[in-house]
């Protein structure tokens, strides 16, 4: 039985975007593009950060406005965002709150800014009931080449 996969990915500023579409050719998952109002965010970074953070310090996080497929059916679930102030961006975890049920493996990639930080132990915390397994982060500098490295990555995590 082929395992089913399932690319989740939330963008900003199309960083992201660009490494789930090199992800989705070497994978060939299905895929979703989580989407929030576009009044949500600023198109300035440090704008952006600053909202995130309050979104961080009330607890209200920002609301997807597209809707998930039936997680049941994929074995494993790629999550994918950009890294915010060393931590996993405030849409994408409205997504993984969804995650509560889900069971099978979860593994997350990311872009950053040049340093992730403890991205990827933030992003642990976050999924509780599924198997998290180690992700994969590229800065914007290293998107060229994103099919050959996550080529390799995925050889080694699947």
């Amino acid at each position: 039985m082929t395992t089913k996969l399932l690319i989740v990915a939330y963008s900003w500023s199309g960083n992201t975007a660009t490494m789930a579409t090199a992800l989705q050719k070497v994978t060939g998952a299905d895929r979703i593009d989580l989407t929030v109002a576009a009044d949500t965010f600023s198109t300035d970074m440090y704008a952006t950060s600053d909202i995130a953070n309050q979104q961080l310090a009330s607890g209200n996080m920002p609301a997807l406005t597209n809707a998930t497929p039936d997680l049941a059916q994929y074995q494993t679930i790629l999550v994918g965002g950009p890294v915010w102030s060393a931590k996993v961006a405030t849409p994408v975890r409205t997504f993984l709150s969804q995650l509560s049920d889900y069971h099978g493996t979860v593994m997350p990639f990311y872009t950053d800014a040049g340093t992730p930080g403890s991205y990827e132990v933030d992003f642990d915390d976050l999924v509780t009931a599924a198997n998290v397994k180690p992700g994969i982060g590229l800065s914007s500098g290293q998107l060229a080449s994103a099919a050959t490295i996550l080529r390799s990555w995925w050889e080694k995590a699947k």
